[in-house]
């Protein structure tokens, strides 16, 4: 916005910056506040013509759009890309281009057309954020000079050729599918695991379950044995003591043998032999049969 009414009265807003020309002569930058054009003549001498241009410093966006632009593999995409700047430098961006607006939407054409001539279809495509980052780095250098800084310069939108598009839709089909089998194996092969691990476990434990339960039967027979062992062992002490006790009192072991033959005798198929000794007057020995 020129301002230049004779005496007018204007504010600069903290928006904006006042670029103050004296005779087309830029004089100062004029910051906030309140300002008036001067008369142009006063006594006995003429003054300059004095013209305030405001300059917007607010951070704006712009929209390169539709930008039609053959990738390193020869495919024509068009791309629209959003732009966001402020004027940082009011003197350079009025002083060295004719209109920064229309500068900055080629630089960033041109930019974008360098890029994507060196990238293939699928870098494009796999890397979009690279687009961007190789456009912001190529305008940032070049905006800087005429007095603009460069926030961002995103790429918004990618068009394809429609016949390349179908393509596109059937590869990112397959991707997903292919993904998804993907998924489905891993989760497959995770089951089978978890079941052979399962598996393995039980096998394990009824090892270890057989092997206690085996060492057990091997203790109580060794145990029975043992008990075995004892009895026998005092039986065959009692017999000990017994015999001793009949070769001392052989009136004793006669009492036995009659106790013997009298439980013998209740048995009705029993048979006795009796024998004599020579004098006939007692057992030379006896016999059982059956």
């Amino acid at each position: 916005m020129l301002i230049k009414e004779v005496g007018r009265e204007f504010i600069v807003k903290d928006t904006h910056r006042g670029l103050w020309y004296e005779d087309g002569k830029l004089t100062k930058v004029l910051d906030a506040g309140r300002y008036k054009i001067p008369p142009r003549s006063k006594i006995l001498r003429q003054l300059p013509i004095v013209e305030c241009l405001l300059v917007d410093v607010r951070e704006r966006e712009l929209t390169i759009k539709g930008q039609e632009i053959l990738t390193a593999d020869k495919v024509a995409i068009r791309v629209s890309i959003l732009v966001q700047f402020r004027v940082t430098d009011p003197k350079a961006a009025i002083h060295t281009v004719d209109n920064f607006e229309d500068r900055i939407y080629t630089d960033v054409q041109l930019a974008a057309r360098r890029s994507l001539a060196s990238m293939t279809l699928e870098e494009i495509l796999t890397n979009r954020n690279q687009l961007s980052e190789d456009i912001l780095s190529d305008v940032s250098e070049s905006a800087s000079e005429y007095g603009v800084t460069i926030r961002r310069a995103d790429v918004k939108d990618l068009i394809f050729p429609g016949n390349l598009q179908e393509i596109m839709n059937r590869v990112l089909a397959a991707e997903r599918n292919s993904q998804a089998q993907l998924v489905d194996a891993r989760t497959q092969a995770e089951v089978e695991q978890i079941q052979a691990q399962s598996r393995a476990e039980v096998t394990r434990q009824e090892a270890k379950a057989e092997a206690e339960a085996r060492h057990l039967r091997e203790q109580a027979k060794a145990e029975a044995l043992h008990t075995q062992a004892a009895a026998e062992a005092l039986a065959y002490q009692e017999r000990v003591k017994a015999a001793e006790a009949l070769e001392g009192h052989p009136a004793l072991l006669r009492l036995t043998e009659l106790e013997t033959l009298r439980e013998l005798g209740k048995n009705a198929n029993a048979r006795l032999y009796l024998g004599f000794d020579r004098s006939g007057l007692g057992f030379e020995k006896s016999d059982t049969g059956s």
